[in-house]
């Protein structure tokens, strides 16, 4: 987006993905008194297990974490005695919202199919808030989510991430301070949906796409960042004024160009839909040419072919449990692929739903990659895996600093279980979202329902 500024009378314009957003975050945290949980099983999120311990939220932020904490005044006490405390579970891979309950054509509004890049559309603009599948998410212990258009296209728009709250708005629900997303797509898809549509029809074709809209956005960089030099220039000028440098007008505004301008501006993060190890490195090399970063590969069956090379470039592997098989460039997918790619030293790995039904119960599809690797020899720890489920995705939507781990300072998104999260018995029986108790197992009027179904019982 454009900001201005008036420098020596000159009107300066820059882009920013962050700076100018024309459709802000308005989310505000619901207001709650200090909570203490106490003598329960702790999974930090940052490696680390603590038996009988203790959390405290406070103010809306994880205050401490340890033993002997004490109760501020008026903060509510609760026993967690048998219980399992984790940071609340974040799904880097969601279209809720986007293709929305019920899943009819109305709701359908997850990829703009009209041409195969489309960088210029935002999947916020889609978001439909009173989607129920929210709600069953939050009972499964989601508290953020990126909401990412389909994979139709080469360059499919932003993604949004979200705080996973009631509002009758998206920008009520729109995480404050996160970065967008980009959504890419590589492989079949593109090229089944674009290849009686005049194409790509091939995935030399895809790649071809990809380069010729980098290539414009290219252009259109070195277009600003000359306008702004001009403007800096005549700004910073000294002499007499019929001696300043002229300044023209900006550039034209291109929403398409101006989004890829941001990815290689490091301003947008990356996400890429890829299942083949060879397509991986291809989008690697492509993302070298131009000079941006992938923050993730989404789905990557293949991901445990290449590893060490996505855990050395800072690469992070959104993967399934275990669905595989389903099209051809899903056919050499390996169980143990999660561990495989959490296996390196900075190995990313991250569990990912792409469904609003896995979406209810990511910490077993966790589990089902724990015994995956358990059974191949490779034995991962409880506290290393809820990683999967909260620090490694806050690190690939760049919200790390804000959630992710109970450590003090950060958002208060906390998930107490009945047990051990990595069981097919496991339930979130309470789920704080800024410290907030906003989804409570056994408290029915702690169990959120969209206006959509409310709706549809009063009308029943």
């Amino acid at each position: 987006m454009r900001r201005f500024w008036m420098a020596a009378g000159l009107a300066v314009v820059t882009m920013s993905a962050t700076a100018a957003d024309p459709y802000p975050s308005t989310y505000h945290p619901v207001a709650s008194p200090p909570v203490l949980i106490r003598n329960a099983t702790v999974l930090t999120g940052t490696g680390e297990r603590l038996d009988g311990a203790d959390v405290l939220m406070q103010d809306g932020k994880v205050s401490a974490v340890g033993t002997g904490l004490q109760a501020p005044a008026g903060a509510t006490v609760i026993d967690g005695t048998g219980k399992w405390v984790t940071p609340g579970i974040i799904d880097v891979h969601s279209h809720l919202g986007v293709y929305a309950s019920p899943g009819v054509n109305a709701s359908s509004d997850g990829n703009e199919a009209t041409n195969p890049t489309t960088p210029n559309v935002w999947a916020e603009h889609s978001i439909w808030p009173q989607d129920p599948g929210f709600d069953t998410a939050l009972a499964g212990g989601v508290t953020s989510m990126q909401i990412l258009p389909g994979s139709a296209n080469l360059i499919g728009g932003r993604s949004a991430i979200i705080k996973n709250v009631r509002s009758a708005t998206y920008q009520g629900m729109k995480f404050p301070g996160a970065p967008w997303g980009l959504k890419m797509a590589c492989g079949e898809n593109p090229k089944r949906v674009y290849g009686e549509k005049g194409g790509p029809s091939t995935r030399m074709g895809n790649v071809a796409g990809y380069r010729a809209a980098f290539i414009g956005a290219q252009a259109y960089m070195k277009e600003w960042d000359k306008y702004n030099a001009s403007v800096k220039a005549a700004a910073d000028f000294k002499g007499r004024d019929k001696d300043k440098p002229k300044v023209g007008d900006p550039p034209q505004q291109d929403l398409a160009k101006e989004t890829l301008m941001l990815v290689m501006k490091g301003e947008i993060k990356v996400h890429i839909h890829c299942y083949r190890a060879d397509e991986m490195a291809t989008m690697l090399d492509l993302s070298k040419e131009f000079g941006f970063h992938i923050s993730a590969f989404h789905h990557g069956v293949e991901a445990y072919k290449i590893a060490d090379r996505l855990a050395a470039e800072g690469v992070c592997g959104a993967l399934w449990a275990d669905w595989w098989g389903f099209k051809m460039e899903a056919l050499d997918g390996v169980e143990e692929n999660l561990a495989l790619v959490d296996r390196p030293v900075n190995g990313c790995a991250i569990v990912h739903s792409d469904s609003q039904e896995g979406i209810q119960r990511l910490n077993q599809e966790a589990a089902k990659a724990m015994a995956s690797a358990r059974r191949a020899g490779i034995n991962i720890a409880p506290e290393r895996a809820i990683r999967w489920l909260t620090a490694n995705p806050a690190k690939a939507l760049g919200i790390d600093n804000q959630t992710g781990s109970l450590t003090p300072g950060k958002m208060a998104d906390v998930v107490i279980w009945n047990g051990t999260p990595f069981s097919v018995y496991a339930h979130a029986e309470q789920v704080f979202i800024d410290g907030a108790l906003l989804y409570d197992r056994n408290n029915p009027a702690r169990q959120p329902r969209s206006d959509f179904m409310l709706g549809r019982e009063i009308n029943r």
